[in-house]
């Protein structure tokens, strides 16, 4: 599981799945659009939603864990 928390690993990842399709516009960016409008309701847009944002929060998680202690 470690050597899936590299980033060598989850950079490729987010570019190629996070933001997959790119034209006309990522997935992510139009789902938070809905989210935002009140437009995500259908149940394989909240799908969809979720997995395009997996990457980005695992990505997260990644930076937030192997941040040096203040």
């Amino acid at each position: 599981m470690k050597d899936l928390l590299e980033y060598k690993f989850l950079i490729p990842l987010v570019l190629l799945l996070g933001f997959a399709p790119f034209f006309p516009q990522p997935h992510i960016v139009e789902k938070i659009r809905m989210l935002f409008t009140g437009t995500l309701k259908r149940p394989i847009d909240i799908f969809d939603l979720a997995w395009h944002a997996w990457p980005f929060m695992l990505l997260g998680y990644r930076l937030f864990r192997g941040a040096p202690a203040r």
